[in-house]
């Protein structure tokens, strides 16, 4: 049982890590930390949603039929549920293949136990693109699988599964993205207006499988999630937001579980994380872009949850630069030798950022990989960076 309090200060400027403090903390300062945590807790809003359902079968998505995608039919009745002032758009028992899914105010897509959204790996399928980041950089994307833009009051709930369908046959092909990922990273060092980072399907920068922009008032809970392209679940920009006893099962290349990004007054409780990357990984924009927004992270609550493989169980960075305050972990378990880390915090010059005020406690920790606290100011040291902010 590793049930050492800590309390973690870092600091960097935009060039190098400036100062670092890490010490034990005594118990009543743990304990008021974690009296902030509760205060924060009583301030989310949870969404509440009007007693219309309207099933995606009233719409024409047919169920147990491969050739027959309902992502029109579900836009449809998502479009409707929100227009007629919200409620549940319910996916009954079944399988419903499906292209890209846009999820709008006062909806919530709830899954019937039985019930699952499988998703096309077809490419072409989810474009145009939309607006999004793309590991902390801001573009124009494949559609995610579920994509929200500036949604309010807004869940996926139920006992059913959203899967995917990602593989090492086709989304997870070893390194097929790396020149599109290339092409990107130098739209961000030039400063090239986010109006012209148009990717496109040859790029191969793979969609999130849930990616919510500028939402507030959100809820995520029960479901399963498998195989997803990229990130599994990406808040980014989100305010108010709950996660809530998600079973998460993506092991391919970068399939971390839940990566909240500049967002602030998250819950993250009960989840289950078995994941090719990080089980949940803490962020706020990549270099020149997360410096332009200057937008942290911040109060992030994570208890109750179980991880199991990953890079690290709870992860700051390693694209932090408009930084991040405010973490408070407890009450988790992190025991098995195919999680690297515990606790991990990575970052490098190009990012710079501030870090501050992370809590942990009664974290159950029979063995890891690695190490229990990973420090790594000196992440992706090989990148090419600008050097002239200030």
């Amino acid at each position: 049982m590793f049930n050492h309090y800590f309390f973690y200060h870092m600091k960097t400027n935009l060039l190098l890590a400036s100062a670092l403090l890490l010490a034990s903390c005594t118990g009543s300062r743990v304990d008021e930390a974690f009296r902030q945590a509760a205060a924060i807790e009583k301030s989310i809003k949870l969404p509440t949603f009007a007693a219309a359902t309207f099933s995606i079968a009233d719409f024409g998505a047919v169920p147990n039929d491969s050739l027959a995608l309902g992502h029109a039919a579900i836009n449809a009745a998502i479009d409707s549920c929100s227009a007629a002032g919200g409620g549940t758009v319910l996916v009954p028992q079944g399988v419903f293949h499906t292209g890209p899914i846009t999820l709008k105010s006062n909806v919530n897509l709830h899954l019937e136990e039985g019930a699952t959204l499988k998703f096309s790996t077809d490419p072409a399928l989810y474009f145009p693109a939309v607006l999004t980041r793309w590991e902390g950089i801001d573009c124009y994307n494949a559609h995610p699988l579920i994509y929200a833009y500036e949604a309010q009051n807004i869940a996926i709930t139920g006992k059913g599964t959203i899967d995917g369908s990602a593989s090492h046959d086709n989304w997870w092909q070893k390194k097929a993205w790396r020149p599109g990922r290339q092409r990107l990273l130098a739209f961000e060092q030039s400063d090239t207006p986010v109006e012209q980072r148009v990717m496109t399907e040859e790029d191969g920068l793979r969609p999130p499988l849930i990616n919510l922009y500028k939402c507030t008032s959100v809820l995520l809970e029960g479901v399963t999630l498998r195989n997803s392209p990229f990130w599994v679940t990406h808040p980014l920009l989100c305010d108010q937001l709950v996660v809530r006893n998600l079973n998460i099962y993506s092991l391919g290349p970068n399939s971390d579980g839940c990566d909240p990004e500049s967002c602030s007054n998250v819950i993250i409780e009960g989840c289950l994380f078995d994941t090719g990357d990080d089980c949940i990984a803490i962020k706020s924009g990549r270099n020149n872009d997360g410096r332009r927004w200057n937008t942290p992270s911040s109060n992030i609550i994570v208890r109750r949850c179980k991880m199991q493989d990953g890079h690290g169980g709870v992860v700051i960075g390693s694209e932090i630069s408009g930084g991040y305050k405010n973490l408070y972990v407890e009450d988790c378990e992190m025991d098995s030798p195919d999680l690297d880390r515990v606790i991990r915090i990575k970052t490098s010059t190009c990012r710079g950022g501030t870090i501050e005020n992370v809590f942990v406690r009664n974290v159950k920790v029979g063995q890891c990989g690695e190490a229990v606290l990973k420090i790594n100011l000196l992440y992706d040291s090989k990148e090419e960076c600008r050097r002239d902010f200030p």
